[in-house]
C-alpha cells in the first residue's frame, strides 16, 4: 500500500537538528523523498508497523508532528505530479541494480 508521510520537526535545538536527520534517515530506508519532508513509502502492513513505531520512538510529541496519509493499495494510480523532480515509479521504471 502506498503511504505518504509528512513530518514538522522543531530546529530550534541541537536535538531538534539531530531529530529531524534521524526521522529523514528512517524515512530513506522505507521510500522515496518527494519535498523536504515528505516521502512516499510501499509498504506491506507490517512494514508500516514497525516503520511507524521507529518514527514514534524519535519525534518529540510536545515539538514534532508525524502524519501518515494510508493512500491504499491503487494510491500510486491517484498521485498527479507537476513541475520538476518527478520520482519514477518503482513499479513501473527500469532501474538498473
Amino acid at each position: 500500500m502506498l503511504i505518504l508521510i509528512t513530518y514538522d520537526v522543531s530546529v530550534i535545538s541541537s536535538d531538534g537538528r539531530g531529530r529531524l536527520r534521524r526521522i529523514a534517515k528512517v524515512c530513506l530506508d522505507y521510500g522515496t523523498r518527494v519535498q523536504n519532508s515528505v516521502f512516499e513509502c510501499e509498504l506491506t502492513p507490517a512494514q508500516l508497523a514497525l516503520l511507524k513505531a521507529k518514527l514514534l520512538d524519535i519525534y518529540n510529541s510536545s515539538e514534532d508532528s508525524l502524519r501518515f496519509y494510508h493512500l491504499g493499495k491503487r494510491g500510486r494510480e491517484k498521485v498527479e505530479h507537476h513541475g520538476v523532480k518527478a520520482v519514477p515509479d518503482p513499479h513501473t521504471s527500469n532501474l538498473i541494480l
